[in-house]
């Protein structure tokens, strides 16, 4: 039995798809300390510069006293909501969110992934189907395998696709919910919400919206791409992380009240896991509160991206996309961490992204900008990555 995980590691390692742990340091706004050297971390999800920024946590921590630090900076919840694990900081988060996106419910999860992996089993049986983006993240994909629901993927932001498979399936199943990240974890696009918002409403279905990789950043308050595409009000399904652009972990769910209940009763995930911490509610109510006034650091970041992305195409490592996510299509994985290493060398925080992460054939560099880069910092990426594509290519 030992030789079948070691052979398998080994094939792994041999075809240069080993992942391992990498233990990061010192982090100080966009650079942190990697193997003993400080680096230009382009591999964070930190979009808003928050995770890096000691003034805004000091900001934070500032309000902490005799009187609140078990409530409000309390480091374990000890059980789960459903139990002792409930607190007024939970339902005074949920409630912001509910008002400020103008929905009718918000209900909080642990993650991203939990909220994946617990929404769509609870909310669909045998007698339902799921359509999703063949792109979509794999907590999504996880969501899908432990629901009774019968699910299939459409192409890639494809959707004439999308129609043909609602034409075709759409009277044989009592329920059908179309599901889409937003804006897209890897390649960095961008969903056509008016488009998919059509569709659900010409086949009677529901739209289920994963917004992880556009809160904060998109839309005047930062609520994410549907407020910046003006479909808010008609995703019936939206979930939002805090772990990327508001530098915490948890996730929430806006929908009806009635789902919002449903789910209380029947979402595994929910139900059966320890509260978020006190602190980890009190902070992300906070910042998700600072966020909404973030418009100059949602603006800087654009133009950042901007300008790396003609940096990019004026050497030919890249065609088309908008978003602060930007992918250096590479293909061989060998190569893809050949050329990771000789970044690192140049102190550019880079980690190759190879299968199963994306397709086979894909391997890439993901460069992931934040608000708290300079000009100066991305000048010279481009050329750099380039000069070592010419050298190690063949």
């Amino acid at each position: 039995m030992k030789d079948y995980y070691s052979d398998s590691l080994l094939q792994l390692a041999a075809s240069g798809r080993l992942r391992t742990l990498k233990p990061l340091s010192d982090r100080n706004g966009c650079r942190i300390f990697y193997k003993g050297r400080e680096m230009l971390n382009l591999t964070s999800n930190d979009y808003l510069g928050v995770a890096g920024n000691k003034q805004i946590q000091q900001k934070f921590y500032s309000t902490m006293n005799e009187g609140n630090i078990l409530d409000n900076f309390g480091l374990g919840a000890a059980s789960s909501r459903l139990l002792t694990g409930d607190s007024p900081n939970a339902h005074n988060l949920e409630e912001t969110l509910r008002r400020t996106y103008g929905k009718e419910a918000c209900l909080l999860f642990n993650s991203g992934y939990h909220a994946n992996i617990g929404i769509l089993p609870a909310l669909l049986g045998k007698n339902d189907l799921i359509l999703s983006d063949k792109l979509n993240h794999a907590s999504i994909m996880d969501g899908m395998r432990l629901c009774k629901a019968e699910h299939k993927r459409f192409r890639h932001c494809d959707y004439d696709h999308l129609a043909g498979l609602l034409e075709s399936y759409r009277k044989t199943f009592d329920r059908v919910v179309i599901v889409s990240e937003s804006v897209f974890s890897m390649d960095g696009d961008v969903a056509e919400l008016a488009t998919l918002v059509a569709l659900k409403d010409q086949f009677d279905c529901m739209l289920y919206l994963d917004e992880a990789h556009a809160i904060g950043l998109y839309g005047t308050l930062g609520l994410g791409m549907a407020e910046e595409q003006g479909q808010l009000q008609h995703i019936d399904l939206l979930v939002g992380t805090f772990g990327k652009a508001l530098a915490s972990v948890g996730a929430f769910l806006l929908c009806s009240a009635t789902l919002r209940e449903y789910l209380i009763n029947h979402s595994r995930s929910l139900i059966f896991t320890t509260a978020l911490p006190p602190v980890v509610l009190f902070w992300n109510h906070f910042i998700f509160k600072e966020m909404l006034s973030y418009s100059e650091r949602r603006g800087s970041l654009k133009i950042l991206a901007n300008t790396l992305r003609q940096k990019l195409r004026d050497n030919n490592l890249i065609t088309a996309g908008s978003t602060n996510i930007v992918p250096v299509m590479l293909g061989d994985d060998t190569l893809t961490v050949v050329l990771a290493e000789a970044m690192q060398e140049m102190r550019y925080l880079i980690f190759p992204v190879r299968p199963p992460t994306v397709p086979q054939g894909t391997s890439r560099f993901r460069l992931s900008l934040t608000a708290d880069m300079q000009d100066a910092d991305i000048a010279s990426i481009a050329s750099d990555l380039a000069d070592f594509m010419k050298r190690f290519h063949k």
